[in-house]
């Protein structure tokens, strides 16, 4: 036995979300199945790969050419099988009775990128402490930005309908959520006077930016109620006009918490501006989230009053909403624990699981699902919204260094398809402070 009944039905639950139909899985000494209520016939896996219940990257990887066996890759290329090296004369097979037997985990394959059972236990960290891009199966065996859950998903899709003719399938509609994560919400307004003189030198002498030098001192006495018209990262409502011109809701996060003064924000939710900033997003109809400070990513109780800390800010504010998300400060996140912080602080969603240092599919999907923690084998509430391009991963020279030109716009592009192709969600996080200039802003736009 590789599944323990816990997961097993949360993997009923993946499927009725995907698929629309009230699968049940079993496990035997034979494989799993997956059977329709009713139906005699049956999809059965007989190769469960016990790799795929483990922390580990070090694992083989082939290819699968699916249109040989007449399945139309959603991708139109051939599939990574992750943890198969060697392909079988004959992936899906007829079993008799209209059965079919498929000789790829595909089941274990969503188990183990969804939950980041991978990732658990690692020391192979980044220098903020973060499991890297590169670290990762993915990356390694060049899948990275493919949703190869999802690709596998749509295959799986196309044997249910061979099984099961009659059956209709859910169709998913594809969609955009752009969110921005609130770090610097004011060039000078809320920095200290010595702070706002060491950026009008830096303007100055290393920026060559003199007008931001002159208006300095203007902006930082007059963030007092409101944030400053002039002030360059003062980009919210032209964030939120570009959403609505689309037919789209921005979602913003706030951090609540200081466990990294050279780090976390240099203000706090409660002031004046803040809350006005608050105000101002909920009444043009976009979203409030947290985004917890930098060292809360191993602390769960850090996270829970994080969150209170800004539930209770939007009460006082009359801010209602339907359901509460963020993403972790600097995508600091370890598995499981970071997972369930999220969980213990009631929030709806977490949108945090992308890499910093590459764009993609760090957990194999663009839609979203419902978490599931690998070690203590326990469904959550919450939802994970996985990330799939952060500005800076692609744009700023410390990763990719693309730059904002045509290349930066052509890497969005090619994952905004992918997302498009399998019906999921490009989710975007573009920092409100990260617009140097127009050129900046086109690429943005281009982008919803």
């Amino acid at each position: 036995m590789t599944f323990t009944p816990a997961s097993l039905r949360w993997l009923e639950k993946l499927l009725e979300e995907r698929f629309g139909l009230a699968l049940t899985l079993r496990e035997d000494s034979h494989g799993l199945a997956i059977q329709l209520p009713g139906a005699e016939e049956s999809i059965r896996f007989d190769i469960l790969q016990p790799a795929f219940h483990q922390s580990r990257s070090d694992m083989p990887c082939g290819c699968w050419d699916a249109a040989a066996e007449g399945f139309t890759p959603v991708l139109g290329e051939p599939l990574p099988t992750p943890a198969m090296a060697e392909m079988p004369t004959c992936m899906v097979e007829k079993a008799g009775q209209g059965s079919v037997v498929v000789h790829y985990d595909i089941l274990g394959l969503t188990y183990w990128m969804l939950t980041r059972l991978e990732e658990a236990g690692r020391t192979d960290l980044d220098n903020h402490q973060r499991f890297p891009a590169t670290s990762s199966h993915a990356f390694k065996h060049d899948y990275l930005e493919r949703p190869i859950v999802d690709e596998w998903l749509h295959i799986l899709g196309q044997v249910i309908h061979r099984v099961w003719p009659h059956s209709e399938l859910k169709q998913h509609q594809f969609s955009i959520k752009p969110s921005h994560d609130v770090d610097v919400p004011s060039l000078y307004g809320f920095r200290s006077v010595k702070g706002v003189v060491r950026s009008m030198v830096g303007d100055v002498l290393k920026r060559r930016d003199f007008q931001s030098a002159l208006i300095a001192p203007w902006i930082k006495i007059n963030t007092r109620k409101c944030l400053h018209v002039s002030d360059s990262f003062n980009t919210f409502d032209w964030l939120m006009d570009q959403s609505e011109k689309n037919g789209l809701r921005s979602a913003f996060y706030f951090i609540c918490g200081r466990t990294d003064v050279s780090k976390d924000a240099d203000y706090e939710p409660e002031h004046p501006a803040i809350r006005n900033l608050m105000r101002r997003i909920h009444s043009r109809g976009h979203e409030i989230g947290l985004h917890p400070s930098y060292n809360s990513y191993q602390s769960p109780d850090i996270i829970v009053r994080e969150a209170n800390r800004l539930r209770r800010i939007c009460d006082e504010e009359g801010i209602k909403q339907a359901e509460w998300g963020g993403r972790m400060h600097f995508l600091r996140w370890q598995t499981p624990t970071t997972l369930s912080a999220w969980e213990a602080a009631e929030m709806t969603y977490d949108s945090t699981l992308g890499y910093a240092d590459r764009p993609g599919f760090r957990c194999g999907t663009c839609h979203e699902y419902p978490a599931f923690n690998p070690i203590t084998q326990r469904q959550y509430k919450l939802r994970v919204r996985p990330l799939i391009v952060m500005e800076c991963t692609v744009m700023s020279e410390r990763y990719m260094g693309l730059g904002e030109e045509d290349a930066a716009h052509a890497k969005f592009q090619e994952l905004k398809d992918s997302c498009r192709a399998v019906g999921g969600c490009f989710t975007l996080l573009w920092h409100n402070s990260s617009f140097k200039d127009y050129s900046g802003k086109k690429i943005y736009a281009k982008q919803l």
